[in-house]
């Protein structure tokens, strides 16, 4: 009976029928890794480069996160997401859609370069920050919000191309500052 039952569980875990999400994922690789790189990880994602949908906790050298996926992401050299919600901590963090949390960095907090190319709800800390659409703070020496809804920027350059020249004080204060700039 245990063998039947052995054979029966080896048949529907080859066959996908109980196929899902994985608590762990060991990888070198996406295509060289634990579970497939399709297969949400939701607890621990230990790789040198690893890439799946997650709501997990990830270290690596290299971590990919798919489709809408939330944790903590810390890696020693690039963080790349889909979509995002919660802390990319690494040398670079970069969010093809949409990024809710904190983006920083290995050094005092601050990351080289934060790139959320959709909307970027939280904060950014880094040498450059880059949002499509800024709601938060962005702190960095150059700052850049392509429109921003309700944005404070600090930083040496601060950027939101869509201001006005002062005529929309106090609302918002100009493209372009040094110091300090927001849209409100």
């Amino acid at each position: 009976m245990k063998r039947l039952l052995a054979v029966l569980v080896g048949v529907m875990v080859a066959s996908g029928v109980m196929a899902g999400n994985s608590p762990l994922q060991l990888s070198l690789t996406p295509d060289i890794a634990l579970v497939d790189r399709s297969e949400t990880i939701e607890g621990l994602s230990l790789s040198i480069w690893g890439e799946n949908p997650q709501s997990a906790l990830a270290l690596g050298i290299v971590n990919g996160s798919t489709g809408q996926s939330a944790g903590l992401s810390l890696a020693l050299v690039l963080n790349y997401a889909d979509n995002y919600k919660g802390i990319q901590w690494a040398l670079i963090n970069y969010t093809k859609g949409d990024f809710l949390g904190w983006q920083g960095g290995w050094v005092f907090g601050f990351a080289a370069v934060n790139y959320a190319e959709g909307s970027m709800k939280g904060l950014q800390t880094g040498v450059v920050n880059y949002a499509g659409k800024l709601t938060g703070l962005q702190l960095g020496l150059v700052n850049y919000a392509a429109t921003a809804e309700t944005g404070v920027q600090i930083g040496l350059v601060n950027l939101i191309p869509k201001n006005q020249w002062f005529s929309g004080l106090p609302d918002e204060l100009a493209p372009g500052m040094i110091f300090v700039n927001w849209r409100f």
